[in-house]
């Protein structure tokens, strides 16, 4: 710890990189490797830990690592029961558990994780064990398999590790809640419980299976959270009733949790809006949410580029931001083959109204000044 503190007092900047290595080298030897290393996490980490300066990774570790904000969001959803981390890696969900369950046992296979751990979170109790193999009764399981197969990202359930049909094998009739990546298809699960899907600051962070015995009879769940604390919800639950209108002022696109979770209608009915096209994730009415971002329309045109060349030559157009749904158009190409010459900025919205691909010409996105509850 007295050498982290030394090491931790360097730049490690772009100019002073390579003299700080050599001057940890001189001092710390055969140690200078793991001491730059996890300085290094340790800086990387604030991104996900507030207190990310305080704590052990390994690299793998730090990037599946669930951030602070998710891992108290999911124990708040656990408070009061005793859960078992079976996956428990470095502890950033045990961290969460701690302060409100009363009883907390984390376990891995990984002895160096298993030590990271324990140091990271010194009130959880600790065992080593494959998660495969149930160590413990009248628990709440969690888990978080690795997603890496052959050095590679991999959204096949049957190649996390451990697998997750195994998983779902090993702990049937079990109150298990599994985090998985937001790419999973959960078209090909074959589950009756909860699906919850989490995004962070408008990013898409995790999918989040959640057993039939805490799902409170939900089947799809979008959960939306701030780095500010802030947190919003939208089930299967909730109406979705909307009505069938042609294109309104404003085009919304939203939160990918949303999205991801198939609430869109959910979404567009607590807000009094409506779908373009009801394959479509976009979101139209004549107002925007507040806390939302929106994009005015301006024009609506057949998506012909010579056309909408020409209607963004007229608007003196100089830059784009460019949303694309259910058309095969690539944004970038796309900018680039419009060789705009303006001064102003604008907009577009490419997406598929029926069978006809369209687009929309629209103010540059403006969020609504008012309460910044993405769905309040």
């Amino acid at each position: 710890m007295a050498a982290l503190e030394s090491v931790q007092r360097l730049d490690f900047s772009t100019r002073s990189h390579v003299r700080d290595v050599e001057v940890v080298r001189r001092e710390f030897g055969a140690r200078a490797p793991v001491l730059v290393e996890t300085v290094r996490l340790r800086r990387k980490s604030v991104v996900k830990f507030p207190d990310g300066q305080r704590r052990l990774f390994t690299d793998d570790a730090l990037q599946q690592a669930t951030p602070t904000v998710v891992a108290r969001h999911r124990a708040r959803r656990l408070a009061g029961r005793m859960v078992h981390d079976i996956t428990c890696s470095v502890g950033a969900e045990l961290d969460a558990l701690v302060p409100v369950c009363p009883t907390v046992l984390g376990s891995d296979l990984d002895p160096v994780r298993l030590a990271m751990a324990a140091y990271n979170v010194p009130g959880a109790a600790l065992a080593r064990a494959d998660a495969l193999t149930p160590c413990s009764r009248n628990t709440v399981v969690l888990a978080d398999p690795g997603r890496r197969a052959d050095g590679k990202r991999t959204h096949d359930p049957n190649r996390l590790q451990p697998p997750l049909p195994a998983l779902l094998d090993t702990y049937c009739g079990r109150d298990l809640v599994v985090k998985c990546a937001p790419g999973l298809d959960f078209g090909a699960l074959d589950w009756s419980g909860e699906i919850e899907v989490v995004s962070l600051d408008g990013g898409v962070r995790e999918a989040c299976l959640w057993s039939a015995g805490l799902s409170e009879n939900v089947r799809r769940r979008a959960t939306m959270l701030s780095s500010a604390g802030r947190a919003t919800t939208l089930t299967d639950a909730d109406p979705d009733d909307i009505p069938i209108r042609e294109p309104g002022e404003w085009i919304i696109d939203p939160d990918g949790a949303v999205v991801r979770a198939s609430l869109v209608r959910h979404y567009a009915a607590r807000h009094g809006l409506w779908q373009l096209d009801p394959r479509i994730a976009y979101v139209t009415g004549n107002a925007v949410p507040a806390g939302v971002r929106g994009f005015r329309v301006l024009a609506r045109l057949k998506f012909a580029e010579k056309a909408l060349c020409q209607e963004l030559s007229r608007l003196d157009a100089g830059t784009l931001e460019i949303l694309v749904r259910g058309v095969d158009v690539d944004p970038d190409a796309l900018r680039k083959r419009l060789k705009l010459r303006g001064t102003r900025p604008y907009a577009l919205v490419v997406t598929r109204i029926g069978d006809a691909a369209t687009v929309f010409v629209c103010e540059p996105g403006a969020q609504n000044p008012g309460s910044q509850n993405p769905c309040a």
